[in-house]
């Protein structure tokens, strides 16, 4: 491995080290639209289903929307000192937009014209009869794989974050007029820790990983 190639590791270890969940925040900080939206666009190389990228966010920035958000996630203090809620939601209709994805891949070399008529002609039948359950199952392990990634690239650029599960969906989605297709997931809060965050303890990979077979 080149001496560059390990100091890049080091600095990924770094990030992996030292994010930690952050719930208090210094309420004075606040990010540029244009950075959000690079920490977004960065995490977007996460995998997905068929490669349908079903997530979406909704970034909530404006103070009266963060207040009008407090009550919906259960006060948790962050949601207003945080410079940023992202709000990641997944679209029960990502399949709609098989053609545009792969058309890119073709446009890229990637695949045929011939080869991707074909498959996004597979895709839009498979994923367009399934049930609403299936596809928001499917969207959770999306959304929850460009969650990690967006809150890791948060911390490479210097901010802190926590997710939260602990809101009222249907609240939150009457109160944000979100459209019928799209559900909410996941809220990540964005910003500077107004103190050092602590590590949580961890079990080990002895206690949580099995080789073959599970142990009797």
């Amino acid at each position: 491995m080149s001496t560059l190639n390990q100091v890049d590791l080091n600095d990924f270890y770094t990030v992996l080290k030292e994010r930690h969940s952050v719930r208090a925040y210094d309420p004075t900080v606040k990010i540029p639209r244009e950075e959000l939206k690079e920490i977004v666009e960065l995490s977007l190389s996460a995998p997905s289903s068929s490669n349908l990228q079903p997530w979406r966010f909704l970034i909530i920035d404006e103070p009266e929307l963060k207040e009008k958000l407090l009550p919906i996630a259960n006060n948790q203090q962050q949601v207003v000192d945080s410079a940023a809620v992202i709000a990641v939601l997944g679209d029960l209709r990502s399949y709609e937009r098989a053609e545009e994805i792969y058309a890119e891949a073709v446009r890229i070399g990637a695949m045929t014209e011939e080869v991707k008529a074909n498959f996004v002609e597979r895709l839009q039948k498979g994923y367009g009869s399934m049930g609403t359950d299936r596809l928001y199952q499917i969207s959770l392990l999306d959304a929850g794989l460009v969650s990690m990634q967006l809150m890791l690239i948060a911390k490479a650029k210097g901010y802190d974050t926590v997710p939260m599960g602990g809101y009222n969906a249907e609240q939150f989605a009457e109160a944000f007029e979100v459209p019928e297709t799209l559900k909410p997931i996941l809220l990540i809060a964005i910003g500077k820790a107004a103190k050092p965050a602590h590590a949580t303890p961890r079990l080990s990979a002895d206690r949580v990983t099995y080789f073959n077979a599970f142990q009797k």
